[in-house]
């Protein structure tokens, strides 16, 4: 319990200087990232701690993860579903949007009849539609039973995302939350789910105090990433981690990348990932970045 104490003050301390360093990036959050992540990351080794443990009690060894299927017809994109299935995943991000609302109604269906009623299905629209459209959306999609749609309308329709609510599809924030505070965010009751995403948001403990306020406002969060390279992506299994009985999240992005800036320390297999002991955000494994 001492120990706990001691390094719960060390946390904050590290927190407290990451504000004061970071007053230059403010207005930057990739580079807030950064220097909170260091510095989180040096508290974890010389605590001996992993970044989860420093963020919360008892953190998650494991986290579950979506697979993301792209903008493709119907028949590839329910191919590509139950490959998915085939690799361990139980819970799928299905791309809408760049298509007619009809032909994403049905590529959605095919990704249903694909893997049958126990796989979670999300849809994610990009902010793409606009009021009317996205209300059509909701009410093709509620026969679905889809796990939430993502950004149906722009960032900074926060009215408008609210309206979608309670209609049968529940509604996740993403891209809005690159421009609006996750306060405001909550306050406007415009949100079942947060996307957090620790990169767009400014640092790790930025995205976990996100995750802890959506939660007393019975909202859900799920940590993803902006299709980082290694550290930042292992960082943001560490805020997942934290986080406790998160819902699957988006980190397993790491295939999207032509080459990565070193090995993987929190490699995805069977739709889970494993969080990296530690010390820090991955003990010595990006040692040789520096």
């Amino acid at each position: 319990m001492a120990r706990r104490r001691a390094l719960g003050v060390l946390a904050v301390a590290v927190l407290v200087l990451a504000a004061g360093c970071s007053g230059a990036v403010s207005d930057a959050p990739a580079a807030r990232h950064a220097v909170e992540c260091a510095l989180l990351d040096a508290a974890g080794r010389r605590g001996g701690r992993s970044l989860a443990d420093l963020l919360a009690d008892d953190p998650a060894s494991t986290v579950p993860v979506n697979a993301t299927l792209g903008d493709a017809d119907a028949t590839t994109t329910a191919q590509a579903a139950a490959d998915a299935v085939a690799d361990g995943f139980g819970c799928l991000k299905v791309k809408v949007g760049a298509r007619s609302l009809e032909r994403d109604v049905a590529r959605l269906r095919a990704v249903r009849d694909a893997v049958g009623e126990d796989v979670s299905i999300r849809a994610d629209a990009n902010g793409a539609w606009d009021r009317e459209t996205a209300a059509d959306a909701v009410a093709a999609f509620a026969s679905l039973d889809l796990a939430y749609l993502e950004q149906p309308l722009p960032a900074e329709d926060l009215s408008g995302h609210a309206a979608l609510r309670g209609r049968g599809v529940d509604v996740a924030l993403d891209e809005t939350l690159a421009t609006v505070p996750a306060a405001v965010a909550l306050d406007a009751d415009a949100a079942d789910v947060l996307i957090l995403k620790p990169m767009a948001l400014g640092g790790p403990a930025r995205a976990f105090r996100a995750a802890t306020a959506a939660r007393r406002a019975g909202v859900d969060p799920v940590v993803t990433t902006t299709v980082d390279a290694a550290p930042a992506r292992t960082a943001a299994v560490h805020v997942a981690a934290a986080i406790p009985s998160v819902r699957p999240c988006g980190l397993a992005t790491g295939a999207a990348l032509a080459a990565d800036l070193a090995p993987d320390p929190a490699p995805v297999a069977d739709g889970v990932v494993t969080v990296p002991e530690g010390p820090g955000v991955a003990g010595t494994a990006f040692d040789d970045l520096v």
